[in-house]
């Protein structure tokens, strides 16, 4: 439940519609399946969804532009039940979770262990976008030289 009012901003702002209709609509995503995003180092990520009652092939990972696309689809089993379920308490509905992810950020693998589904990412900054520093001078303006040569 959102305790604040994004309305004040409508008027006084052009441009940022789209933000604060993200915003707006952040509280009404789903909560299925339950996910951690942690930071596992300073340029390295994980994001682990649990996906219980899933099976590697019934998961699906896409990394298009800025998003990362998990989505999880059961396969339809005729097989013998010996009996019948008295309490279903694991999900085994399809799901489709998006996670935004900032520029530079790359997924570097992805793997299936204990009922959890493991993302890891890492953002690479291209070498022409990190910053440098830029030595001092004394003050004088550097004057350039003049070579002169002589014809033979």
């Amino acid at each position: 439940m959102r305790t604040f009012d994004l309305a004040p901003l409508y008027r006084s702002t052009v441009g940022f519609d789209r933000l604060f209709s993200m915003l707006d609509g952040f509280d009404a995503a789903p909560g299925y399946p339950p996910y951690n995003i942690e930071r596992t180092g300073e340029n390295d990520y994980r994001i682990t969804v649990a996906v219980a009652g899933f099976g590697e092939s019934e998961l699906s990972i896409e990394a298009k532009e800025n998003t990362l696309t998990i989505k999880g689809e059961k396969q339809v089993k005729e097989e013998e039940q010996t009996g019948e379920v008295l309490y279903q308490g694991i999900a085994a509905r399809a799901f489709e979770r998006v996670f935004q992810l900032a520029d530079f950020v790359q997924v570097k693998g992805a793997a299936v262990e204990n009922g959890l589904l493991h993302v890891d990412l890492m953002r690479e900054i291209p070498e022409a976008k990190k910053p440098r520093s830029i030595p001092i001078g004394n003050g004088k303006a550097q004057q350039a030289k003049v070579v002169e040569a002589k014809a033979a």
